[in-house]
């Protein structure tokens, strides 16, 4: 088998994307806004509503992952790399899980789900950096923002040094090889 599950490429990608923007709407516009400017909770709708979403589909993932067959874990000729990479993918799955649970959380206890999607017309709290999950949040971000590079550096040294095409493993293309492949 050459490459992952069609479902779990799809999800990889989307997921990137979304990942992504999550973290760019945390930090650039979310925390530079004020709780008292009314824009801020058009900007927690989206936050939150993108934020559940991951947390639904990384969890979904996660069990496809578990269920469908996977190729051979990647061999650089190292053990101590080749355990990193697979367990740097399982931390991944954490930290997104506890990502968004520190966010559900963080939104409980400021009472922003009858808020931001009930139209309460309560104002929000002060500030959110009260709260220990809001912390965690934020904690969880940084560390995620170094998977990434991480995982993107990964990347570009299999694909540009190493020159192994571990990249098509995780796009989409026929997921066994052919007769003519295995023998050459």
């Amino acid at each position: 088998m050459r490459r992952y599950h069609p479902a779990l490429v799809l999800l990889h990608w989307l997921l990137a994307i979304m990942i992504v923007a999550g973290l760019i709407m945390g930090t650039n516009v979310l925390s530079a806004t004020p709780n008292d400017v009314p824009e801020k909770l058009f900007y927690l709708k989206m936050h939150m509503s993108m934020g559940i979403i991951i947390f639904i589909l990384m969890t979904v993932r996660l069990g496809i992952r578990f269920f469908t067959a996977k190729p051979p874990a990647a061999d650089i000729g190292n053990r101590l790399f080749n355990k990193l990479g697979i367990a740097t993918h399982y931390l991944f799955y954490l930290v997104v899980i506890l990502m968004g649970a520190s966010g559900f959380a963080t939104a409980n206890m400021a009472g922003l789900p009858e808020v931001v999607f009930g139209n309460s017309g309560a104002p929000l709290v002060s500030t959110f950096d009260d709260f220990l999950p809001r912390i965690a949040h934020g904690v969880l971000s940084q560390l995620l923002l170094i998977l990434i590079i991480g995982h993107v550096l990964a990347f570009l040294y299999h694909q540009y040094v190493r020159k192994d095409s571990l990249f098509s493993r995780m796009w989409f293309g026929r997921r066994t090889s052919t007769s003519s492949e295995v023998q050459s």
